[in-house]
């Protein structure tokens, strides 16, 4: 993952004296009566691969688009290294946006498309040479120089745009889906190289996705979004291990979900009785919560453990069941359980012995638990 990014270790985000690179406070944007953005606060460090990630209609593409300035907010201010971005136009803003659908110029070559820019702003010949030289270096397709876009397959005309974005050498990088088009094998390996290149340039980068996968491995930082509002920021793995609502919870990754009761509470334990399972559920660590109090306890499926002839250790959460379904992925196996209750949860297995043959199969009775640790408390 990305958030282990040199530049970034000491983690700006944590100090409180750190100036944000990119400041929206308060933001709105209204369309009629319908509301895209609502009352956003974000701040932004420089040098970081930020992700604006939700579903459609969420208000992340605005979000990126009142940033460029191609929209303008109804409400709220926006700074850019510490400018206010309200009186200035999308061309005099330190920034460049790459769109998803690359809006590469057919009748240019790859070479005029990425020096199209710099023409525009009359720099002389020899230095738009050498940065578009040095920009199809860097994204790797310097021999393609001469070629057209309808010459190009979808990753080198994907890297085409990316280079045209970046040899302007703008402050600020947007990227709107900018790997969607893009078959599911290249788009992992071109995640790899967007963050080897932001790492080298040391520029700060807003990518906008619906794919968590990709705002997973790429972001120093994630901003989950629903419904135009900021729902969760954090580290990839804050966002993943610890949410704060049972919509990040459900959003990101696969969860299962338990409604219940708070029945005992402690500064270092919760106990949690749910109708979807036999038994008290034990969170240990999480915040305490008031007995009587409704909440949902949240359990990844890698965190699931399937019980042996051993038994169950003691203090685990446990409960029994019969497989439903079973997906095979390759290097595991996801599991689906019909609990007594009629509650269906997910655990996986890494696929760890060299064999065609299941461990479990369908209508299997199978035990599993999990450590209350690895639970985490949602307040309703």
């Amino acid at each position: 993952m990305a958030n282990g990014a040199p530049g970034l270790q000491d983690k700006p985000w944590t100090d409180p004296s750190a100036r944000p690179f990119v400041q929206i406070e308060n933001v709105s944007k209204l369309y009629g009566d319908v509301t895209a953005v609502n009352g956003v606060d974000l701040n932004i460090y420089r040098g970081e691969f930020f992700a604006l990630l939700g579903a459609s209609g969420c208000g992340k593409t605005t979000l990126l688009r009142m940033l460029a300035g191609f929209e303008t907010p109804n409400a709220g201010r926006i700074f850019i290294d510490g400018v206010d971005m309200a009186s200035i136009p999308p061309y005099r803003r330190p920034v460049n946006m790459m769109f998803q659908s690359y809006a590469l110029f057919p009748h240019m070559t790859v070479g005029q498309n990425v020096a199209f820019g710099l023409h525009q702003e009359r720099l002389p010949r020899k230095q738009i040479a050498e940065r578009v030289d040095e920009m199809l270096d860097l994204v790797q397709i310097g021999p393609l120089a001469k070629r057209k876009p309808d010459q190009l397959s979808g990753g080198q005309r994907q890297r085409v745009a990316l280079a045209r974005a970046l040899v302007k050498r703008p402050k600020l990088l947007l990227l709107d889906e900018p790997l969607g088009a893009l078959d599911r094998k290249l788009r992992e390996q071109t995640q790899f190289e967007l963050v080897n290149i932001q790492e080298e340039l040391g520029m700060t980068f807003v990518i906008v996705t619906h794919d968590q996968e990709e705002a997973m491995t790429m972001a120093s930082r994630v901003c989950v979004m629903n419904a135009g509002m900021v729902e969760q920021v954090g580290t990839p793995s804050e966002v993943y291990e610890y949410p704060n609502s049972r919509f990040v919870a459900d959003f990101i990754g696969t969860a299962n979900i338990f409604d219940g009761i708070v029945s005992a509470s402690s500064a270092g334990e919760v106990r949690v009785t749910s109708p979807d399972l036999d038994g008290a559920i034990r969170v240990a660590g999480g915040s305490a919560a008031p007995v009587g109090a409704k909440v949902s306890v949240m359990v990844r499926p890698e965190k699931i453990q399937v019980v042996g002839p051993e038994g169950v250790a003691d203090g685990h959460n446990e409960a029994s069941g019969i497989v439903k379904e079973i997906g095979y992925l390759g290097d595991i196996s996801i599991y689906h359980v019909e609990l007594p209750s009629g509650k269906r949860i997910q655990f996986s297995r890494p696929n760890m012995l060299h064999t065609a043959d299941a461990p479990l199969s369908w209508d299997d009775p199978v035990s599993f638990q999990w450590h209350p640790a690895n639970g985490v408390l949602l307040l309703l």
